[in-house]
């Protein structure tokens, strides 16, 4: 079937895992178990009769409801419950544990998230246990969205071509994973080709309460993907993790957070004529990068949001990750309820939302008096929004487009290659070069675009702007004025509403005559998987250094992740995507520059071809309906041919791993582990493998696109028989670690300070030889000798994708800790499953201002005893500086203490 699970949780789930334990206690809260209309039963925790219930944010009363209907004393406590309620004095100070609801999951992470399932089940049995304890207690949804490529674009075959050659790539890989949702109870897969996790989720998987045999609460989940965050755009609470923690929660290990502070943010007004939900999300994301909301919810309120449509919301909420949040919450209102319906969700389950979420007071009246207290508000016009892009490398650099120009000018100027210079030489600056593509002569200029994409559930998921991009495509051609044919361009929606909707407005064929034809349902360029550019042109660029460009409507632009060969890459909504795929250039004033010349020699400028706000919005009334949702999901449960085909192996309780797999590997996590707790100790003698700057992502740690021909990645894949044109991606062969420890660092974009000034790419020095080598090279010498290591680094280190591989690569090369000035939430957490220890620079100190070189020894004392955010001694050389221990909990001096969550989960489990 097209939907496999071997246990159906689509509208089910047991209303709290309940981890059986001697020290388990009933629920003392059962006293609030209440009735509504229809039978419903929920835990009323308004009859808790508590007045500081009345000013806690709506996000955080559901964190409330969750610890109350979960408490049982042991795992979740009346204790939390307490500090959760006095939320005004307890903020950011203390741990409380949360239960989500439900687990999703897409490919890339979801292939190692079951291979360490299947790695546990092979240690339960080594250690007599029974494997089949390993098992989600909670539903489990993944979506297979990350592995399909633009291999075939602009043509009506193109979808087509590119799904078989997923398949032919894939066909490993996803003969696992349908293993695996009949090995494991309650995994649900939704195979290829049915669209993009988020965008399935919103309009799909999504329960928003859920109904367990009459029992309702909320629906909140956590996911392997950063982009999990867009859910809180229709009022469901859920948020990014590793997929360490992800697999941590469906064993029914509690989320360990320190409850967070909650940002309110205010909307007011309305979009103007000319701005988009893309143009609000840019704006917005600058600002609370501004204001710094790492680690916090930000929530949003106000009049402003009842003018925005639920789509425009989940634009919001999808780009948490790029403003720093753990999410960005949008209660449910009647527009939250209205677009259930819009997408085929039944009228009963639609009305038992209503009465439970107003019940215990979790539904929202945007344009009434907001009674919360939050931690700090910040507030936006939204008339004020201007159109806008991001980039050229953060997606938090806004830039408005009628500054674009001068921006590029000025990042072309710049003689550092930071995230806003190219490091041109000044005599290069106005440089063109001849570009021979299918018989015509081109000159190529710096700023030219190599690749336009219509991608990303970020955008695709809103109808409002894929309809204005298909009017501005249809009014250009109706011009005579069609984008360059060297210019990769792809459309790739995710959910298959989108072509049933784009196709009853009749803008399917004017977006193909612009080259944007449906290459898939799939991230594709948004997440790096845009495959190779057209024959000569990625030469043409590189050769004579001309700085080409790629503009999407995605929500990551950082170096290396588009393509390679893009040095500059910009994100937009899809209408400007279309306008600067037909102007052919990022070096552009589009508002008030010539987009180029229709079929009579006049200009033509962007407002003749940008559509009014009224004949979007009248096509969205009239084709954006439920019938089509309902005819698309309709179809989720019937078959398709080629996962019909996969066969799978017979044993449902183990695995029987293939040693010859380079796509599915047995890991060494699990291999030695024992019962008894491994010995820690002050780490001494270590040297540091990497001296990074700011910024650094985990696309710089864990590339997932291409796999470089001279990596040692794609050495080890050569010395298995596998050429260049099978090597598939990274993020694809994530399910080995062989190949991912390999790939780890591998961004050809690296800077290492080491190396010396200037020098990037995947390499290091080995600093007792002085000898440079591959970064993996260099690591195994390490280990080889008996050598512990370090990484040092700036601000914001691991952000980006939440990539468990970012921290499972560095464990496997030998590293024990990671000193920077700062980390992003998820991918300090993420370090901490692997037993990695994260520590933080005081105050105004980096490397640079302790003058660390990198080639120094390091010894970090730990002591006998650790506590939570304590101070550690680090001795480097000759000097000695005090660092902040970022084991944040209680709860995660355990997991260190274990050897990582997994392990600490996997002996709990064998001793109860």
């Amino acid at each position: 079937t097209l939907l496999s699970s071997s246990h159906t949780f689509t509208q089910q789930s047991s209303f709290c895992v309940r981890t059986h334990h001697e020290m388990s206690q009933p629920n003392p809260y059962d006293r609030v178990l209440t009735t509504i209309d229809g039978g419903y039963k929920f835990y009323d925790f308004t009859k808790l009769n508590d007045s500081r219930l009345n000013s806690l944010p709506v996000s955080i009363r559901v964190v409330l409801e969750a610890a109350v209907r979960c408490c049982d004393e042991f795992l979740v406590s009346s204790a939390d419950v307490e500090k959760i309620l006095d939320w005004a004095q307890t903020q950011g100070k203390v741990e409380i544990p949360f239960k989500p609801a439900r687990v999703l999951m897409q490919d890339f992470t979801g292939v190692p998230a079951v291979v360490d399932l299947a790695a546990m089940r092979d240690c339960v049995a080594r250690l007599g246990g029974d494997a089949k304890a390993i098992n989600p207690l909670v539903p489990v949804d993944l979506v297979i969205d990350h592995s399909v490529q633009v291999d075939a674009s602009r043509t009506a075959e193109a979808k087509d071509f590119n799904e078989a050659k997923e398949f032919e790539r894939n066909s490993e890989r996803f003969t696992f994973l349908k293993w695996g949702s009949i090995a494991f109870e309650g995994l649900q897969i939704v195979p290829p080709g049915n669209g993009i996790v988020h965008q399935v989720n919103l309009e799909y998987l999504a329960r928003v309460v859920f109904n367990q045999d009459g029992l309702l609460y909320p629906d909140t989940l956590v996911g392997t993907d950063s982009h999990t965050t867009m859910i809180n755009g229709l009022g469901c609470l859920g948020w990014g993790v590793g997929g360490i923690e992800a697999e941590a929660a469906m064993l029914g290990q509690p989320q360990s957070m320190v409850l967070p502070e909650v940002v309110g943010f205010e909307l007011t007004g309305k979009l103007g004529t000319s701005a988009t939900a893309t143009d609000a999300v840019l704006t917005i994301t600058a600002m609370l990068r501004k204001f710094g909301v790492v680690g916090k919810f930000v929530e949003f309120y106000g009049p402003g949001v009842a003018n925005l449509s639920l789509a425009d919301r989940a634009t919001i909420s999808n780009m948490a990750p790029e403003y720093g949040a753990t999410c960005g919450f949008f209660p449910v209102d009647e527009v939250s309820l209205e677009y259930l319906v819009q997408t085929g969700r039944s009228a009963t389950q639609v009305e038992y939302i209503r009465k439970y979420l107003k019940a215990v007071g979790l539904f929202a009246d945007y344009q009434a008096a907001n009674t919360a207290k939050f931690t700090a508000n910040l507030n936006l016009d939204l008339a004020s929004v201007e159109p806008c892009i991001a980039g050229p490398k953060r997606p938090h650099d806004f830039v408005a487009v009628k500054n674009q120009k001068g921006d590029f000018t000025k990042c072309l100027n710049n003689t550092e290659s930071n995230f806003k210079g190219f490091a041109v030489a000044e005599n290069h600056r106005e440089a063109t070069a001849a570009l021979s593509y299918e018989g015509k002569q081109y000159t190529i200029h710096h700023g030219d675009i190599v690749i336009a994409a219509i991608t990303s559930c970020t955008n695709t998921s809103n109808p409002n702007v894929l309809i204005a991009a298909g009017l501005v495509a249809k009014k250009a051609a109706e011009r005579g004025l069609f984008v360059a044919p060297y210019i990769k361009t792809s459309l790739s929606p995710g959910s298959q509403a989108v072509e049933k909707y784009l196709k009853k407005c009749n803008l399917l064929e004017p977006l193909s005559k612009q080259g944007f034809a449906i290459a898939g349902y799939g991230c594709m360029t948004c997440i790096g998987n845009s495959g190779q550019l057209y024959p000569g042109v990625g030469e043409a660029f590189v050769e004579n250094k001309i700085v080409c460009s790629s503009v999407l409507s995605g929500n990551r632009n950082f170096e290396a992740r588009v393509h390679p060969d893009t040095a500059a890459n910009y994100l937009a909504s899809p209408p400007l995507v279309v306008a600067y795929a037909l102007a052919g250039t990022m070096n552009i004033d589009l508002l008030n520059d010539a987009i180029g010349k229709d079929a009579n020699g006049n200009e033509v400028f962007l407002k003749d071809i940008w559509p009014t706000s009224d004949e979007v919005s009248a096509l969205v009334k009239e084709h954006v309906t439920a019938e089509v949702f309902s005819e698309v999901y309709g179809r989720i449960k019937q078959g398709n041919a080629r996962w019909d085909s996969l066969v799978i192996p017979t044993n449902p309780n183990q695995y029987h791993w293939d040693e010859a797999s380079t796509y599915i590997h047995n890991p060494p996590f699990f291999a030695s582990m024992a019962l008894e707790l491994p010995q820690r100790s002050d780490i001494k003698g270590a040297y540091c493998l990497l001296s990074l700057g700011d910024s650094v992502t985990t696309d710089h740690i864990s590339p997932a696109g291409d796999i470089a021909k001279t990596s040692s990645a794609a050495k080890y894949l050569n010395e298995r028989g596998i050429q260049k044109a099978d090597f598939n991606t990274y993020g694809a062969r994530r399910g080995n670690d062989l190949v991912m420890a390999r790939g780890t660092f591998a961004n050809t974009r690296l800077a290492n300070r080491i190396v010396g000034p200037g020098a990037t790419g995947p390499v290091t020095i080995h600093i007792p030889t002085g000898e440079q080598l591959s970064i993996y090279d260099a690591s195994a010498k390490y280990i080889a000798e008996g050598l512990p290591l370090v990484i040092l680094a700036g601000k914001e280190y691991g952000s980006g994708s939440s990539r468990d591989w970012a921290a499972k690569g560095p464990y496997m090369l030998g590293v024990k800790a990671v000193i920077a000035e700062s980390f992003e939430r998820i991918h300090r957490s993420n370090l901490v499953g692997m037993g990695i220890i994260p520590l933080c620079y005081k105050a105004g100190e980096n490397a640079a201002s302790l003058g660390l070189k990198g080639n120094e020894t390091f010894d970090i004392i730990l002591g006998d005893s650790l506590a939570p955010g304590q101070d550690v001694t680090v001795k480097a050389g000759e000097k000695t500086f005090i660092v902040k221990l970022r084991l944040d909990t209680a709860a995660e001096i355990a997991y260190y203490k274990n050897g990582g969550i997994l392990h600490y989960v996997l002996r709990n489990k064998l001793k109860a």
